[in-house]
């Protein structure tokens, strides 16, 4: 018997080539076809009923999932508030005296309230009945879509940004701040009483430098036709109301600390845990050369 320390190239080659395929008794790498077909025949099997299970159990899941409402949603309870123009670090900053600074502002402000152009509103929405809840209930039959309130764009009067020469006052150091109230679906926001945005500074040396503000619509009032919100498939036309507050003549020079709240017996804002909850805080800094 031939060593295998012996073994030329030409026999461990023609070894792998029996290997391979041997003529003698048909097999293909050690395996008749008989065998072969066993294999794949199992394999076959074993993964079809592994991607049937995998797509039973997802059309399962998928019976419990709505197309239009989350089934959980429990850490939406609350809605917070978010500013426009939104910032890094919520900072809004204007340097009069460099229009890049407060023009970026202007930009975002702009393609934000494209929506709420009057002709688009409308268009889209529904003149309704204020201090009453826009409710569309569907009566056993999907009412799909929903109809949506009419905000107009003029409702913001000076810190609209129609016809204004100063930008919604970034160019005069006067800014407008636009506050909006995150969506949450089947929320009745105010429990079936007025509600409004409050601003104050954080501090009292924030109060101090803060100075005068204007909020439109007048006293940050936030109507209940604008709830409840049914989600964004439903919803399509949707558009948030708004609260904007101009900023008549914060003290320059001087980072001020401002804090808006929802003022709504159903709304919390007391919550440590969650900054956002029904309150936002955002940093006011006014540069202008002396």
């Amino acid at each position: 018997m031939v060593n295998e320390k012996e073994k030329t190239g030409g026999q461990v080659l023609e070894e792998w080539k029996e290997f391979v395929w041997n003529p003698r008794t048909h097999e293909f790498m050690g395996r008749t076809g008989t065998s072969w077909a066993f294999i794949l025949l199992f394999y076959l099997v074993f993964y079809g009923f592994l991607t049937a299970l995998f797509t039973l159990t997802m059309w399962v899941m998928l019976q419990t999932v709505s197309d239009h409402i989350p089934t959980y949603q429990d850490q939406l309870a609350t809605p917070g508030l978010m500013i426009r123009p939104k910032t890094e670090n919520l900072e809004v900053l204007v340097n009069l005296s460099d229009t890049k600074s407060w023009n970026q502002h202007v930009q975002i402000l702009d393609k934000f309230l494209e929506p709420y152009n009057d002709s688009v509103q409308a268009q889209k929405n529904d003149v309704c009945r204020p201090g009453h809840y826009y409710e569309q209930p569907d009566n056993g039959v999907l009412n799909y879509p929903k109809r949506a309130c009419q905000f107009n764009r003029t409702q913001l009067g000076d810190c609209s940004g129609l016809s204004d020469p100063t930008h919604y006052g970034y160019s005069t150091g006067q800014p407008c701040v636009f506050i909006k109230m995150n969506r949450v679906i089947n929320f009745y926001a105010g429990a079936n009483q007025s509600m409004n945005v409050t601003c104050a500074g954080k501090r009292n040396e924030d109060a101090k430098n803060l100075g005068d503000f204007t909020m439109f619509p007048a006293n940050g009032n936030i109507d209940l036709m604008y709830f409840p919100y049914y989600g964004k498939k439903f919803h399509v036309n949707y558009t948030q109301p708004l609260v904007a507050v101009k900023f008549m003549n914060v003290t320059p020079n001087v980072e001020v600390n401002v804090e808006c709240r929802i003022n709504a017996v159903n709304i919390a804002t007391n919550d440590e845990r969650d900054k956002f909850a029904g309150r936002v805080a955002f940093k006011l800094r006014i540069i202008k050369k002396t």
